[in-house]
């Protein structure tokens, strides 16, 4: 409920009439659903079918709620958006320059003129100082006990971060433990990068502010949010 609120005090300040919203990697949609609340018609879009599963049963009953199962580089909106976001590190995702300028072709393609595209990502100057660093997290219940484990690796010639995440979940009643791998390729961006990609494609930035505080951007600014309109 925060985030959403956060979200549309953005939008209404920088597209103060929008109508239409197209929210990139929606997941389960419960962002998208709040933001019907705020008045728009949320098209949502995501990559997982098991996310999308989820974010349907939130469209009965709410015409102003529609999902696409898509990529950031093939989507396709029924009607070209007024406000476009791609929140929560999805385009830090979007981790080679392929990946990335294509996304951007694609989400101007589906905007109208003098859109306005929010976004968040990992912040460079912060990776390069603060350093990922190993992290335990441990959760539990009555009935499992969870405990994760990412090991991040910095490479810092392609501006990325590898993040291998070690899932153990241990059922506390037969002591059984399932074990889950995964590996997440993160990008991070630095000012005058983004200003040149999005540039080539039609953009320009026109505000940018740490996500969910609005602080200005600094080496201890991990997420960074950008503000940008289709020129």
């Amino acid at each position: 409920i925060r985030e959403a609120a956060y979200i549309d005090g953005i939008l209404k300040k920088y597209a103060p009439d929008a109508k239409t919203l197209a929210d990139l990697g929606c997941g389960t949609g419960r962002h998208a659903e709040l933001l019907t609340q705020y008045g728009y018609e949320v098209f949502g879009v995501d990559m997982s079918e098991d996310m999308l599963e989820e974010a349907r049963k939130r469209a009965v009953g709410n015409d102003k709620l529609a999902f696409q199962k898509a990529t950031l580089q093939d989507f396709q909106l029924p009607q070209k958006a007024d406000c476009i976001t791609a929140l929560f590190h999805v385009m830090s995702y979007q981790s080679t320059d392929e990946l990335l300028e294509n996304a951007f072709r694609n989400i101007y393609r589906n905007m109208k003129d003098d859109g306005v595209f929010l976004f968040d990502c990992w912040y460079g100057p912060a990776v390069l100082t603060l350093k990922p660093e190993l992290r335990v997290k441990r959760m539990e219940n009555q009935k499992v006990k969870v405990t994760r484990i990412a090991e991040p690796i910095l490479q810092e010639n392609e501006n990325i971060v590898e993040v291998n995440y070690d899932v153990y979940i241990k059922d506390k009643e037969t002591n059984n433990i399932h074990e889950i791998k995964e590996k997440h390729v993160m990008r991070y961006f630095f000012i005058n990068e983004l200003k040149i990609f999005l540039a080539k494609y039609g953009f320009s930035i026109i505000d940018s502010f740490e996500f969910m505080t609005g602080a200005c951007l600094g080496k201890d600014t991990w997420g960074s949010a950008f503000v940008v309109r289709k020129r």
